[in-house]
């Protein structure tokens, strides 16, 4: 870490104080300063990244994407990761949920037209990330006593769409902690982590959160103010949302369980309450006719 973290604080042009704030086989990222310096992971295509990249610093997408800090693009550290860096954002606080400024963002995202941008954009993350979950999963021993939740799990994402219907620009990895107050003391929200951004189906951006309210998990009070603050803004007031979330929502359930077992098998340790509550939805759904 300490070679790492030498190569982030040149990279953000600081000396001062490291703050590790997440270091995870998918990325590493640390503040030093006003600067937030990420190393994505190893298997990263270092291209996309880029064009995703320039997107966050189009003007377009001013107000809405968190941009990179000058002069943007992607730096490869010394063993192979790519890397990039940003201004630091002050996170959600889990106590006062800005619901409709994150409804209101992601409708302005999907409303950016991606042939304006100029910019060869891939794939939505969105399915791509349902057959990852599905691909570790079936890499990991999870416990006997969950066979038949780990069953379920794996035969809704077998079914899952392989790639999205390309008609928006989408986020790939929406959720609260993809929000970000710039500046820091006062500013507004804003969108974080490219990694996934990309061309999509919009619903598979609003399909995490309809997963959590369907499992239970997510309060129906937070779910109207979300969806109605996203709803006013794409002018689908009154619209009901279900028939294009249902297959996405069914299938972030099953990634979302899908990543629960894995955790408990790396961890030793029993689902949490909420993991027993997706696990108990995938049960649901794969009863369904």
């Amino acid at each position: 870490m300490s070679t790492f973290a030498g190569e982030l604080r040149r990279l953000a042009g600081s000396a001062g104080d490291l703050v590790v704030l997440a270091d995870r086989a998918d990325g590493t990222v640390i503040r030093v300063g006003d600067a937030v310096a990420k190393a994505h992971a190893e298997d990263t295509d270092a291209a996309a990244l880029a064009h995703r990249v320039r997107t966050a610093a189009h003007p377009a997408l001013a107000g809405i994407l968190l941009p990179p800090l000058p002069p943007g693009g992607v730096t490869r550290l010394h063993d192979g990761r790519p890397a990039t860096l940003w201004p630091y954002g002050a996170p959600v606080d889990p106590d006062a949920v800005p619901w409709e400024a994150a409804g209101t963002l992601l409708a302005r995202l999907h409303a950016v037209p991606p042939a304006a941008l100029g910019i060869a954009l891939p794939d939505g993350g969105g399915p791509a990330r349902a057959a990852r979950a599905l691909a570790r999963l079936r890499a990991t021993a999870t416990d006997p006593a969950h066979a038949a939740a780990r069953s379920a799990v794996e035969r809704i994402l077998a079914a899952a769409p392989r790639a999205p219907r390309r008609t928006a620009l989408c986020h790939g990895d929406f959720h609260l902690g993809q929000l970000v107050r710039h500046p820091a003391a006062g500013g507004s929200w804003h969108l974080i982590d490219v990694d996934d951004l990309g061309v999509g189906d919009p619903a598979w951006d609003l399909a995490r959160p309809a997963a959590w309210y369907a499992a239970g998990l997510l309060a129906p009070e937070d779910w109207r103010r979300l969806l109605g603050a996203y709803q006013a803004a794409a002018g689908l007031t009154g619209h009901d949302p279900w028939p294009e979330l249902d297959v996405p929502a069914r299938v972030l359930t099953a990634q979302s369980a899908a990543l629960a077992l894995v955790r408990a098998a790396a961890t030793g340790r029993a689902p949490s309450e909420e993991d027993e509550a997706l696990l108990i939805s995938c049960l649901r759904i794969a009863a369904l006719p």
